[in-house]
């Protein structure tokens, strides 16, 4: 049964550490590495000032990094064939193109919360999947913002201007995706990156910025994730148009957000699609509360009603799913999985099912031969134990 594995930890910084000599012609000083992430149940809640219940993957994005004594940034990736130069006078979201949008983003961010930067030489190197809807973008973005504190000197634990650095990275991600990637997301995949601990959902409210760790004991089943390999992209429209129709249902009913509407109050929009926008936000943030009460409770039933409640919603209401995502879903139901869902942004990407592990391998065949029956592109598949959150090595610790 073939599934992505996320590489070992010491087996990826030793490659990262040596793609960077050979690019660059010296060592690096370190390396920072964050997490890709799967959402339980929460979609498009976040921005929305709602409840998300992500976990991080054991998948994850590697940064190894080097100061200069000169002004130059040079940027590149093991993902990607295009080398990204310019001088710290380059930082500037108009300046900043293409893949080092995230990572040349991040410095800039970083830069416009007071962060001393210096010129640098950065290599990347990442185990999660790309545009499969599993937060690559947030990976590369948390990635940077720790090996560039570690550069400093700085701590995770330490605080900047009073606020937390874990924080302050959270911000500066948000901040290289919203303003230069140019994707209007909402802050879930950067939170868990960095916050995130092994084992354990981390349970999100953006409505007050609560944050709370949830032991994930699945009793015998496993997370698995199925990417349909249709590409899942952030800044083609979709992901806009949605957060628009949701910030004039919003305004339509003179809240500040969906997060203080009830479903009474979204029936009564005029407008037919802001409507299916609303009604599946706060049904949403409802299931996501939902889900937590029946995980704690080992109510089993009831988690597999919020998933596919969930991924309904998605389908007709929010019209963020595709064939295929249904097609995973739907058979991997029949197959044996107690529950699955769609999960991410959507318009392609990935599912996630709860599976009894001695229904893996049935489940995973079945799916791959859906795939194969509808002429689909082969999907890969991960399975996942929740991880921890983003962190940094020093090189000679590792013997690099």
């Amino acid at each position: 049964m073939p599934l992505l594995e996320p590489g070992s930890p010491t087996d990826l910084i030793a490659t990262t550490t040596a793609a960077f000599t050979e690019r660059f012609g010296r060592p690096p000083r370190l390396v920072g590495w964050a997490p890709g992430r799967v959402n339980l149940i929460g979609e498009h809640t976040d921005y929305n000032r709602g409840l998300v219940l992500p976990v991080a993957l054991p998948h994850a994005t590697w940064v190894a990094v080097a100061p200069r004594a000169d002004r130059q940034l040079r940027l590149s990736s093991a993902q990607q064939d295009a080398l990204w130069t310019g001088t710290l006078d380059d930082l500037e979201p108009a300046a900043i193109t293409g893949w080092a949008a995230y990572a040349a983003g991040v410095l800039w961010a970083l830069r416009e919360e007071g962060l001393e930067i210096p010129g640098l030489d950065l290599h990347v190197h990442s185990t999660v999947p790309l545009g499969a809807g599993l937060s690559s973008s947030a990976a590369l973005e948390c990635a940077v913002g720790v090996a560039l504190v570690g550069l400093l000197g700085r701590s995770l634990e330490d605080t900047h201007d009073g606020v937390p650095l874990r924080d302050v990275l959270v911000r500066a991600g948000i901040r290289a995706e919203t303003e230069v990637a140019g994707a209007p997301t909402g802050g879930m995949d950067q939170t868990v990156a960095v916050h995130a601990r092994a084992g354990s959902a981390l349970l999100i409210d953006f409505d007050d910025g609560a944050r709370r760790h949830l032991d994930l004991d699945l009793e015998g089943r496993v997370l698995l994730v199925t990417d349909t390999r249709v590409s899942h992209e952030l800044t083609d429209g979709g992901y806009a148009a949605r957060r628009a129709d949701c910030e004039a249902a919003a305004s339509a009913l003179g809240l500040d957000s969906l997060r203080r509407a009830s479903l009474e109050d979204v029936e009564g929009l005029t407008d037919e699609r802001v409507r299916r926008r609303a009604r599946h936000i706060v049904t949403e943030i409802a299931r996501v509360q939902r889900t937590v009460d029946a995980l704690a409770q080992r109510a089993w039933s009831e988690v597999a009603r919020c998933f596919l409640d969930s991924h309904t919603s998605m389908r007709d209401d929010f019209e963020i799913s595709t064939d295929e995502l249904d097609t995973a879903v739907s058979v991997a139901v029949e197959a044996g999985a107690l529950a699955a869902r769609m999960t991410g942004g959507g318009f392609g990407g990935s599912t996630v099912a709860i599976v009894p592990e001695e229904r893996l391998s049935a489940v995973v065949r079945a799916i791959d031969a859906a795939f194969t029956q509808r002429s689909y592109a082969a999907p890969s598949h991960l399975v996942v134990q929740p991880g921890a959150g983003a962190s940094v090595e020093a090189v000679d610790a590792l013997g690099g």
